[in-house]
């Protein structure tokens, strides 16, 4: 019995093809001569770190890509990305950077929304199983994801056009196909193509057998639901390829298995690295140590500091992993690090590669800002900032709106804001130079509050007692 097909499927809205303008730095393009150069030269930027299968399959990966031996062009690539959260994260960047190298080179790429198999919980990589979502929860985070995939999507095509004829990028979520089916044909109909030995012998399967834990039957039965989405994604799209972090070549090895019983067809899995904190935990939710791809989680501020923190021996290989620099304007970048180390020039590039990507021009406008205003103390950063820029840039700072009196001194404003204990103790943290307005010290309690110099021209003021004590005020009625 062939496996069950629905009728019903929610199509992702593709976003076309971009302008064919832009030119790369220094006149360094990018180079790649065809789908199957593209293999290689993201195999040597280390983006792409296992194929499989790697030989026995009539059609070699690279012929795929190739215009003149196989098949049709341009292909079909996927990824999954489980909606276990509201927001994307760093450790997701590198699927979607090889998602977007294929659409560069001309593929048609989709990013597969789990907003079925979010709910039974990916057991690769993990030593314990998930925390089990409620369904109005994963529904949610769907949404969210799909709009942040979108975004990216959107970003990618309006700011770093290679002067090349693109592929679509569609997104779609396959609780369009699992929503209304039956469990028992379903079954029926999947479950005879699947052999226990091998779904047991799977890493990840075993890992968790052997932990005091054990393993949950909605765990183990994930790898079968996403070799069906591969199946699905096949049948209706002729995709060929999936793409994911290397945590899950057992679930792509399965939907190899699937696909090629039941059609006598190859497909492949492409990996890409994991990315990993200083002390080697997998960067995401699980680890608590994600940076969210999402401005309410982490603000563009963040994100971008992030980067430019990169240590001096990861830095060339994340430009490589994380933008699309060519290599030769990569190594430029580094050549010029070895003469002037201190300017941290490849962070700086790094950062604002990853940071335009996700948040767009004005968000790395605003990383910018902030950067400016925190770490140069930039009297003119500060003043052009949002209140939103300012409450991402000090989150931990206290936010007072307070009406500006006649005669309002610096004694006045600070105690106000609840910034200085009351008496002669608060007057004194002002007379011995704990307290500064915009970046600039005050040691005048009396001093009256001057527009231009302790008032910005966007109505505020930064606060700020001892090192590291912020408070923001904004004043009402000027």
């Amino acid at each position: 019995m062939a496996a069950p097909i629905l009728r019903c499927i929610s199509r992702g809205q593709g976003l076309g093809t971009p302008g064919l303008s832009g030119v790369l730095p220094l006149g360094l393009r990018e180079a790649h001569s065809g789908a199957q150069g593209l293999l290689a030269m993201q195999k040597a930027r280390g983006l792409f770190k296992e194929f499989f299968p790697e030989r026995g399959t009539k059609t070699e990966l690279p012929e795929l890509f190739d215009r003149g031996t196989a098949g049709s062009f341009p292909q079909t690539i996927y990824c999954g990305f489980d909606p276990t959260a509201d927001s994307l994260h760093v450790g997701h960047l590198l699927a979607l950077l090889g998602l977007f190298h294929f659409q560069r080179a001309g593929h048609n790429v989709i990013a597969l929304v789990g907003g079925a198999t979010a709910r039974l919980g990916d057991p690769s990589g993990r030593t314990k199983e998930r925390e089990a979502l409620e369904a109005e929860r994963v529904q949610s985070n769907a949404r969210a994801l799909r709009q942040g995939l979108k975004a990216l999507a959107a970003n990618h095509q309006q700011l770093f056009a290679n002067g090349r004829t693109w592929g679509s990028f569609t997104v779609l979520d396959n609780s369009a196909w699992y929503q209304k089916q039956d469990l028992v044909d379903f079954l029926a109909a999947v479950g005879g193509h699947f052999r226990m030995g091998t779904l047991l012998s799977r890493l990840s399967v075993q890992t968790r057998l052997k932990s005091s834990e054990g393993m949950s039957l909605a765990e183990f039965l994930y790898q079968v639901l996403q070799a069906y989405d591969f199946y699905y994604l096949f049948q209706h799209y002729r995709c060929r390829v999936q793409l994911g972090g290397s945590d899950q070549l057992g679930n792509i090895m399965s939907g190899y298995e699937f696909i090629h019983k039941l059609t006598g067809e190859d497909v492949f899995g492409i990996s890409v690295p994991l990315i990993t904190s200083t002390t080697g935990a997998k960067l995401g939710k699980s680890a608590g140590n994600a940076v969210w791809l999402n401005r309410d989680k982490t603000s563009p501020f963040e994100l971008y500091q992030f980067f430019v923190r990169q240590q001096d021996d990861l830095v060339e290989r994340y430009l490589k992993l994380f933008t699309f620099l060519p290599l030769p304007e990569i190594d430029h970048i580094m050549q010029l690090h070895v003469k002037e180390p201190e300017k941290r020039g490849p962070q700086k590039r790094l950062a604002t590669e990853v940071t335009k990507l996700v948040h767009g021009q004005e968000g790395l406008d605003s990383a910018k800002r902030c950067t400016q205003a925190l770490y140069h103390s930039s009297i003119e950063a500060l003043e052009v900032m949002s209140d939103q820029e300012l409450k991402e840039l000090f989150k931990e700072a206290s936010f007072s709106e307070l009406v500006l009196d006649p005669g309002t001194s610096v004694l006045d404003t600070c105690r106000k804001a609840n910034a200085i204990p009351g008496g002669p103790r608060g007057y004194r943290m002002i007379t011995e130079g704990g307290v500064s307005i915009n970046h600039r010290q005050v040691t005048n309690p009396e001093s009256v509050l001057v527009v231009g110099q302790h008032i910005l021209k966007n109505g505020l003021s930064l606060l700020k007692i001892g090192k590291r004590n912020f408070y923001i005020i904004k004043w009402l009625q000027l």
